[in-house]
């Protein structure tokens, strides 16, 4: 089966081809990036998000066809994020999947983004096999899961508050960095000095699995607003709050982790989203993993961000066993809980 995946969620174009036949796998992908755009605003603009959807998809599936080798006729679905996401974006895709699919007289399926995500390191050479805790951390998720397989999914834990993500955006944009935030902190942060600052670790002197991270970003804001008082605030002293500012957030996501794989017994941990990409979050979990006799997996680096190679692997999962879209009824769920989510 080969299943055309698009990705239309917020402010990445995404399609991808994959092949569950022949070993073949993922066929090609492409992906067109909105950061530049949306730099100038300081944060995603929904609306020229959606209008930039729709001026880019149509080429980019061209584009996957050609590289693949393929004509529309030949593919056997489609899959689409059909949420959570920004819904003008999400219509985008949906639409556009529904309309090839009924003009192509195939199957079509929307899927959930974050399944996307938490299944991507399954695109690499070595996946990881059922079970496995895994961590979704990204701009809009911070998660913890328990997977049994496909669909059976247990919520261990989530923010009550910001994401992750969210909250390096916005740490970002207090430093004067631009947008997206979180590679421009961890590159600050390399030149701080860890010793100067120490910002709490939230949530962790409690139980619990769940995380909070909207009081981190007052602490920041705030010793930072010290730092201006006192005439301190020159580019070392940005560097020394960056640098605390990142500790404080992989601490806090590798102690919960921990507490994951204890709990659960799981020796398997998948770490998906955007933050996965963060070199000092890998480097602190290989570690705790190391000690545990436990294994981490990631995507490789251009599927940490969305992308349509993880929408059309879940999609030709789901496919395979059945699943699709009522006829002629498109999703579009800006709030969708992964929680949700059944064993097809």
């Amino acid at each position: 089966m080969r299943v055309l995946g698009i990705e239309t969620s917020c402010d990445e174009t995404g399609v991808a081809i994959f092949d569950t036949g022949t070993g073949r796998g993922l066929v090609a992908d492409a992906l067109y990036s909105q950061i530049a755009m949306h730099a100038e605003y300081g944060g995603v603009v929904p609306e020229l998000a959606s209008r930039d959807h729709t001026r880019r998809l149509l080429p980019l599936i061209q584009q996957v066809l050609d590289d693949a080798g393929l004509s529309r006729g030949e593919l056997d679905a489609i899959a689409y994020t059909a949420g959570p996401g920004l819904v003008g974006a999400l219509m985008v895709g949906a639409s556009t999947a529904h309309g090839m699919a009924r003009a192509l007289d195939i199957p079509v399926l929307g899927v959930h983004h974050m399944e996307g995500h938490l299944l991507a390191p399954m695109l690499e050479d070595a996946p990881p096999g059922f079970p496995f805790v895994a961590l979704l951390v990204s701009g809009g998720h911070t998660q913890l899961v328990e997977v049994r397989g496909l669909g059976r999914y247990r919520l261990l834990g989530e923010s009550v508050d910001d994401a992750a993500g969210e909250a390096f955006d916005k740490a970002a944009k207090m430093l004067g960095l631009a947008y997206p935030g979180g590679p421009q902190v961890a590159r600050l942060a390399e030149q701080g000095d860890p010793g100067r600052l120490r910002f709490p670790r939230p949530m962790t002197d409690r139980p619990g699995l769940d995380f909070s991270f909207s009081g981190l970003k007052t602490h920041t804001l705030t010793a930072i607003r010290q730092l201006e008082r006192a005439d301190e605030l020159d580019d070392q002293a940005r560097a020394d709050v960056a640098r605390a500012f990142e500790e404080a957030v992989v601490d806090t996501l590798v102690i919960k982790c921990r507490r994951a794989l204890d709990q659960t017994g799981l020796k398997r941990l998948v770490v998906a989203g955007g933050v996965s990409a963060n070199v000092r979050l890998r480097e602190r979990l290989e570690r705790e993993c190391t000690k545990r006799d436990a294994r981490a997996y990631y995507p490789r680096g251009r599927f940490c961000t969305d992308n349509g190679a993880m929408i059309a692997y879940v999609g030709a999962q789901r496919l395979l066993a059945g699943e699709r879209d009522e006829t002629g009824i498109m999703k579009a769920v800006p709030r969708w809980p992964m929680d949700t989510l059944r064993e097809p």
